[in-house]
């Protein structure tokens, strides 16, 4: 089964998907971000960088996804292949930050890698506002995401709402504002108890 974690940056994607596996003993698949050679550069110059880290992105997602049909085990992702493709790419390019020659190439490629995968059993969308995602990023504290830009986090947020509008599988949509998994025990049993609903219905 492959259970994945969606929301923008500073959602709380990692933390909830921590705290799932452990509760589960669900097998944890994390966003590689430390080790990225593209995202300092991204965040100095995103119109410089912007397709390079996209496709690296897509390169990664893509074979998490491979790796996950081929498990017998519970697999929980931290951030998906569709969020490469339908959040941050056209955002970018809305922004003028990738040419419409680099986007058509990206989302040609990005259909092709579809076209022979299948959707999460169950997606999980953390749903932030735009205060809350700038207060956990500061908390976090990563130098590189300094540099983040509200009007990016913005273009981001409404993507994700229109995405999540048009999302027509098996679909959990957490208020991250308001349910502080990640602080308040009682919030992480409301989220693990409209899981189970999802998952397993309401009698177990």
């Amino acid at each position: 089964m492959h259970i994945a974690v969606a929301g923008n940056i500073g959602s709380g994607k990692t933390t909830l998907t921590k705290m799932l596996a452990a509760h589960y003993g669900w097998t944890p698949k994390f966003e590689s971000v430390d080790f990225n050679p593209y995202l300092a550069d991204f965040y100095e110059d995103m119109e410089r960088w912007s397709f390079n880290l996209q496709i690296y992105f897509l390169n990664k997602r893509f074979k998490d996804v491979v790796d996950i049909a081929r498990m017998d085990e519970v697999i929980i992702q931290d951030r998906t292949i569709y969020e490469d493709a339908r959040i941050f790419a056209p955002n970018l390019h809305a922004m003028g930050l990738m040419s419409s020659r680099d986007f058509e190439n990206y989302s040609d490629l990005f259909d092709l890698m579809m076209s022979l995968v299948g959707a999460p059993d169950l997606m999980i969308y953390l749903r932030s506002s735009i205060p809350n995602l700038v207060s956990q990023i500061q908390k976090r504290g990563r130098e590189y995401e300094k540099g983040i830009r509200i009007d990016y986090l913005t273009g981001l947020n409404d993507r994700y709402e229109e995405w999540i509008k048009n999302y027509d599988h098996n679909l959990l949509i957490i208020d991250a504002d308001n349910i502080k998994f990640g602080n308040r025990p009682e919030d992480f049993e409301k989220v693990t108890d409209m899981i189970d609903a999802k998952l397993f219905g309401l009698f177990k």
